[in-house]
């Protein structure tokens, strides 16, 4: 499928932006996932718009990456075409609207608002992945999501087309939206703020950062809160509750130090990750009555 794939590919796109066979471990947050048949990073709008259209009008297929904060690849890796954001990084600020790229960190726009002093960013100060990840997952932490000040976003449809959706046609709920059902791409989000004291916006972000430093396992490869919150109950306290911090398969642990953290503590394949998290399910499953959602995206094919 390579060099099916590769015809006609140059023709919109610089050769670096073309990796062949990439390993996505070292594109994701756990360190795992086998290869991409073809791995691409453009550096534009334009060079965008191409892969898209080309993925499109070819019948390839065409998967999305971000920073791969919340996902777990499978170790088949993934046919086709895996487009990445990283290169699609920029930040700006307009008055009272801040505007960030797809690829940019949401840590980072957080800290951007910051510099403009900007509030209503400072709960994304600890959310691990990238503007458009947060987007599609309506991304929240400490009573905040992004909802609450995200005004539009700038995408594409799967045919190369440019749109501007508003936030009210986002179909934003929890960790959820209507990016993934409509297929849009996104490349940016403009956030609307509020003007704020930034010892206060600092001390926010302050007191949050350090929460997720203390209580989080930051110090292993894993894939961030593997669990939606169940209604009336906290998943990480389930998994707790039923005795499951410290149980291992393979390479990978329920963490320790944070029950709803699943981590990649000694070389762990996906296979052991992914196995790992439907013994949780099933346990607290079987001790509670409650099944948990996952809120990590698992993709691509077993090996």
């Amino acid at each position: 499928m390579t060099e099916q794939l590769l015809t006609g590919l140059y023709e919109g796109l610089n050769e670096d932006s073309v990796l062949v066979n990439e390993p996505l471990k070292y594109h994701t947050y756990t360190k795992m996932g086998g290869i991409a048949d073809l791995f691409i990073i453009p550096s534009s709008y334009e060079e965008t718009a191409f892969a898209v259209r080309y993925a499109y009008e070819n019948d390839f297929p065409l998967t999305l990456l971000g920073n791969g904060s919340n996902l777990v690849v499978r170790d088949g890796g993934i046919r086709g075409i895996v487009l990445s954001f990283e290169k699609l990084t920029d930040i700006s600020v307009e008055e009272h609207e801040l505007v960030a790229q797809s690829g940019a960190a949401i840590i980072q726009a957080s800290r951007v608002a910051y510099d403009h002093a900007l509030s209503g960013l400072e709960f994304a100060c600890g959310i691990p992945g990238t503007v458009g990840g947060a987007l599609i997952m309506n991304a929240g932490a400490y009573g905040g999501e992004v909802k609450d000040c995200l005004q539009s976003a700038t995408v594409l449809t799967r045919q190369g087309e440019l749109l501007n959706i508003t936030r009210d046609e986002l179909e934003l709920g929890y960790r959820t939206s209507c990016f993934a059902k409509k297929e849009y791409i996104i490349l940016e989000g403009r956030f609307s703020l509020t003007e704020g004291d930034p010892v206060l916006i600092k001390e926010v972000m302050d007191d949050l950062t350090n929460k997720r430093e203390t209580k989080q396992p930051l110090e292993y490869p894993s894939c961030g809160s593997v669990f939606k919150r169940p209604e009336g109950y906290f998943a990480g306290k389930l998994i707790q509750d039923s005795g499951l911090q410290g149980t291992r398969i393979g390479g990978a642990e329920v963490s320790q130090k944070h029950a709803g953290f699943i981590v990649n503590i000694e070389n762990a394949t996906a296979t052991d990750y992914i196995s790992l998290i439907h013994h949780v399910q099933e346990t607290v499953q079987d001790k509670f009555g409650i099944l948990l959602e996952t809120e990590v995206k698992i993709i691509g094919e077993e090996l």
